[in-house]
C-alpha cells in the first residue's frame, strides 16, 4: 500500500470517528427529548419553572394519605407559588377533613391557597375549604351544613321477627354499645351525644376563627343547614362569587406572586392497571374500598344530608 493509499484510509478513519461522535450526540438529544416529550404526555408539564399548582378535590372525603401526599409535594416544591383547590364534595369523615384542613394550613403559612367551590362543598368539603386563604363559590353552589352526624342501622326489630340472637361478650356496658344488633343504652346514646358535642364545637371553633364570626352571626350559619353561594357571601362564608378565572385573578393581583403564571395539576399517585383501573382508581378515591372490604364500625361524619 502506498503512501497516498494509507493517508486517503487515514482521513476516511478520521471522518468516520467524528461523524461517529456527532450521531451519538444527536440520538442523546433525541432520546432525551423523546423522554421529555413522554414525560409531559404521562405526568403533565415539566415543573422546572415558576408555578400554580391545582389539586382536585371530588367525592366523599376520608383519610387518604395520597392525597395527603400530593398536598405535601405542593408545600415542598418550591416553584410552586400558590395553589387553587377546587372541591366537589359533601363532606365526609371528620378525621380526613381534620387531615386536610391542617395540610393545607400548613402550606398556607408559606404561600397563598384558594378555594374554588363547585357544585356542593359542604360539610367536610367546606372544613377543607377552610384550610385557605380566599373562599370563591359559584352563585348556585350548595355549601355550609356546619356540623357533625353519626349514624347506624337498627336491625334489633328485624331480627326479633326472623328469631335471631345475637350473643355478646363486653367489658362493660358503653363498650360497643352503638351497635345495630342491640337497642343503645341510654348511658351509650349519652356518652356518643357528647362525642358528637365535641367534635361539632372543633368544627364551629375553625368557623369562628377562620371567618371572623362570632355571637348570633355564628349560630346563624352553624346550625347545620346548606346555603346557596350567594348567601354564604352575605353570611360572611366565602369571599367572592365565581370559579377558576376568578381564583387566578385573585392570584394575580397578589403582590407576593408574580403575575400570569401557568397552572400545572398536582395529581394524587392512585395506581393504575388493566382496563378495571378507572373503576379501582375512582373507590379508592372516595374510600369505598374499605367501607367494602371491612366492618369500621360507627364513624363521626360532616356530610350534607
Amino acid at each position: 500500500m502506498t503512501g497516498f493509499e494509507r493517508d486517503f484510509y487515514e482521513e476516511r478513519r478520521r471522518k468516520w470517528r467524528r461523524s461517529a461522535f456527532w450521531r451519538g450526540v444527536f440520538a442523546t438529544l433525541g432520546l432525551l427529548g423523546a423522554l421529555i416529550v413522554l414525560s409531559v404526555w404521562l405526568f403533565g408539564t415539566p415543573r422546572f419553572s415558576n408555578h400554580i399548582a391545582h389539586v382536585d378535590l371530588s367525592g366523599v372525603i376520608y383519610d387518604d394519605p395520597l392525597m395527603d401526599e400530593a398536598l405535601r409535594m405542593v408545600e415542598e416544591t418550591d416553584s410552586v407559588k400558590a395553589l387553587i383547590l377546587t372541591i366537589s364534595s359533601p363532606g365526609g369523615t371528620t378525621v380526613g377533613s381534620e387531615a386536610l384542613f391542617e395540610r393545607l394550613r400548613k402550606i398556607a403559612e408559606i404561600k397563598p391557597v384558594v378555594s374554588v367551590l363547585g357544585e356542593v362543598a359542604a360539610s367536610g368539603g367546606y372544613i377543607a375549604a377552610l384550610g385557605s386563604d380566599y373562599i370563591i363559590a359559584r352563585g348556585n353552589t350548595v355549601t355550609g351544613s356546619i356540623g357533625v352526624i353519626m349514624e347506624y342501622p337498627d336491625v334489633t326489630d328485624l331480627m326479633a321477627t326472623l328469631g335471631i340472637n345475637m350473643q355478646t361478650i363486653r367489658s362493660s356496658e358503653l363498650k360497643a354499645d352503638l351497635t345495630p344488633y342491640r337497642k343503645a343504652s341510654a348511658e351509650g346514646l349519652a356518652a356518643e351525644q357528647k362525642l358528637i358535642d365535641e367534635s361539632y364545637q372543633w368544627f364551629r371553633g375553625l368557623v369562628e376563627e377562620r371567618r371572623n364570626l362570632t355571637g348570633a352571626a355564628l349560630d346563624q350559619v352553624a346550625d347545620g343547614r346548606v346555603f346557596t353561594g350567594r348567601v354564604a357571601l352575605q353570611l360572611g362564608l366565602i369571599d367572592a362569587i365565581g370559579g377558576f378565572d376568578e381564583a387566578e385573578d385573585y392570584i394575580d393581583s397578589l403582590d407576593s406572586v408574580e403575575a400570569g403564571l401557568p397552572v400545572d395539576p398536582y395529581t394524587p399517585d392512585y395506581q393504575e392497571s388493566g382496563f378495571l383501573a378507572p373503576v379501582g382508581k375512582f373507590l379508592a378515591k372516595n374510600g369505598m374500598l374499605e367501607r367494602f372490604s371491612t366492618q369500621s364500625g360507627p364513624r363521626l361524619y360532616s356530610i350534607a344530608k
